[in-house]
């Protein structure tokens, strides 16, 4: 179990600094098209919303009994 916590951890640390200097890259690169006009940063900005909502809504679709129980539960404790 250690060994697999530790080379998941190895790997992370490895690529961290690429995961960040693509965030740098993505930046320049939508100020540099958004200094000519372009509509790339609308397109960032909903790649962005959909990376951000899909494990949103697939934790609801494998939960989605066990959240409406809960909330079956908190509403009965208001009463």
């Amino acid at each position: 179990m250690k060994q697999r916590l530790f080379a998941t951890l190895f790997f992370l640390a490895l690529f961290a600094m690429d995961l960040s200097a693509q965030c740098a890259m993505c930046r320049a690169n939508v100020q540099t098209d958004n200094a000519h006009g372009g509509t790339i940063g609308a397109g960032i900005n909903n790649g962005i919303l959909y990376l951000m909502a899909v494990p949103y809504l697939l934790l609801f679709l494998f939960f989605r009994k066990k959240i409406i129980v809960f909330l079956r539960e908190l509403r009965g404790l208001w009463k």
